[in-house]
C-alpha cells in the first residue's frame, strides 16, 4: 500500500521524479528488503551483545564520544553479524513469493524473479523445469547455510 500511487512512498517517489514504484524492480527491491528485515534482527542483536560493553568503555577512557566509539569500535567488531544478516536477508528475499507477486508482479524481463518463475512453470504444467528450478533453489539454500556455518566456524577458530 505504501509503495502504490496513493501511498506515502509512492507519492514521495513520484514527487522526486522517480515515477511509480509498484510493478517496478526498484519497488520490488524496496518491498522485499522491508519484508525481510526481521531476519536481520537476531544476527545483529547477537553481534552487538558479543561486542559487549568493555570495548566501548575503553574507547570512552580514550575520550571518544559515544558516537565515535560506536562507529569506530562497535560497528567494526559487529561486522560478522552484519555479514550474516545481509546473507540471510538476501536468501530470504530470493525465495519470497507473496510480497514479490503483490509489489512487482510477474513481468518478464522486469520483475520476474526465481520464485515467480517457478510459479509460472507450475501453472503452465512444465513440471520438469519446475523441479529443476526448485532443486536449484534448495541447492542455493544449502550453499547459503553451509557458507554461514563455515563463516561462524572460522570466526570461532580465530577467537581461540
Amino acid at each position: 500500500m505504501a509503495l502504490g500511487p496513493q501511498g506515502w512512498l509512492g507519492q514521495l517517489s513520484a514527487s522526486l521524479g522517480l515515477g511509480n514504484l509498484s510493478f517496478t524492480f526498484a519497488g520490488l527491491v524496496i518491498g522485499s528488503i522491508f519484508f525481510s528485515l526481521p531476519f536481520a534482527v537476531q544476527p545483529l542483536q547477537y553481534a552487538f551483545e558479543t561486542v559487549g560493553k568493555r570495548p566501548l568503555e575503553v574507547a570512552a577512557t580514550l575520550r571518544a564520544s559515544p558516537w565515535v566509539a560506536f562507529f569506530t569500535v562497535a560497528l567494526p567488531l559487529a561486522r560478522p553479524g552484519f555479514v550474516t544478516a545481509v546473507i540471510l536477508v538476501f536468501a530470504h528475499t530470493v525465495g519470497e513469493f507473496g510480497v514479490v507477486l503483490m509489489i512487482g508482479g510477474n513481468i518478464p524481463g522486469q520483475t520476474r524473479v526465481v520464485s515467480t518463475q517457478l510459479y509460472g512453470l507450475v501453472e503452465a504444467m512444465q513440471y520438469q523445469q519446475a523441479h529443476w528450478l526448485a532443486g536449484g533453489m534448495v541447492a542455493f539454500s544449502f550453499a547459503v547455510l553451509l557458507f554461514l556455518t563455515l563463516l561462524k566456524r572460522n570466526k570461532a577458530q580465530k577467537l581461540l
